[in-house]
């Protein structure tokens, strides 16, 4: 028995009873109509409770609703603010300060190569030139073997 149910109970017992004389009162049977009463209340619990009930899912289903899409907005509204646009500037300044300081770094290094490579260069030639001495001094005396040969009177025109 629902709600509505008891409640047509309850009127079709107080219809039901029995007028007194010359008056609109009437006599009912105070267990009877006490027991509907009753009888209403739980019903009426009952209804309350499966309509708070059905009213708190769908109330936190809501607060859920509405929490995800401030969430949504608010992270929309950061990267618009203030805030994001200093973070995005600071991380500029910092990638500029990377660039200019590996550019640095590459120039440095390559001085260092460069200087490495002037001094192997001296050095190679230094030893090119040493080494073209001795080639020539030994085809000169080559030479001169063969000027000994022909004439053995001739003086060395080297002082070794």
């Amino acid at each position: 028995m629902d709600v509505a149910q008891a409640l047509q109970e309850l009127r079709a017992t107080v219809e039901k009873a029995r007028s007194m004389p010359m008056s609109s009162s009437a006599v009912i049977n105070r267990t009877e109509v006490l027991g509907l009463i009753d009888q209403l209340e739980s019903r009426m619990q009952d209804a309350f409770t499966a309509s708070d009930d059905s009213f708190l899912v769908d109330s936190r289903q809501e607060a859920q609703r509405i929490v995800s899409e401030a969430h949504r907005e608010r992270e929309e509204l950061v990267s618009e603010t203030v805030v994001y646009k200093i973070a995005k500037r600071e991380s500029e300044q910092l990638r500029s300060d990377a660039e200019q300081e590996a550019t640095a770094l590459r120039k440095e290094i390559d001085e260092y190569v460069d200087q490495r490579l002037a001094n192997l260069e001296i050095s190679l030639n230094k030893t090119i030139e040493a080494v073209t001495r001795g080639r020539d001094r030994l085809q000169n005396r080559s030479g001169l073997d063969r000027i000994d040969e022909a004439d053995d009177d001739t003086p060395f025109p080297f002082a070794d």
